[in-house]
């Protein structure tokens, strides 16, 4: 596993206004960090109803990637494999935890916890699978572990 120091949130406002900035396109390209997208798909799956991560997600974060000078291609911005990866990671951390939870501290929680580590998905994927074209542009299956260990 990687070693990287876990920026922590210390208050609601700080992931609703990621959130809100990520679905706006104006959230600042240097604050979209791996904390920032676990920050944003926690919020959005706990306090967006209106949003169905697993379907929505590809666009909201490939237009947002466009939005700030990045690309969608076969090698860099928005990944399936990955995301849908991450929005199973969160509703099984947002499942294990009460619902009266601050926002900032089940946050917190994941990203302490091994579902918010930057390594997760090569638990489930060897790189090569990972990596590939196909993962980044439709969800495949893992080689490694079955998702059902998330």
């Amino acid at each position: 596993m990687s070693e990287y120091e876990v920026r922590l949130f210390q208050e609601d406002a700080a992931i609703v206004a990621i959130g809100e900035g990520l679905l706006a396109r104006t959230l600042p390209r240097d604050a979209w960090t791996h904390e920032a997208h676990l920050a944003a798909c926690t919020w959005i799956v706990r306090d967006r109803p209106d949003i169905a991560p697993e379907d929505d997600m590809a666009a909201i974060i490939s237009t947002y990637n466009v939005a700030v000078g990045g690309v969608n291609d076969d090698s860099q911005g928005y990944h399936e494999t990955i995301t849908q990866i991450y929005i199973a990671a969160v509703k099984a951390h947002l499942s294990e935890i009460k619902s009266d939870t601050p926002l900032w501290q089940s946050v917190n929680t994941l990203l302490l916890s091994e579902r918010g580590g930057r390594d997760l998905p090569l638990k489930f994927y060897s790189k090569e699978r990972l990596f590939s074209v196909a993962a980044r542009r439709n969800f495949i299956e893992p080689d490694l572990l079955e998702l059902e260990y998330i």
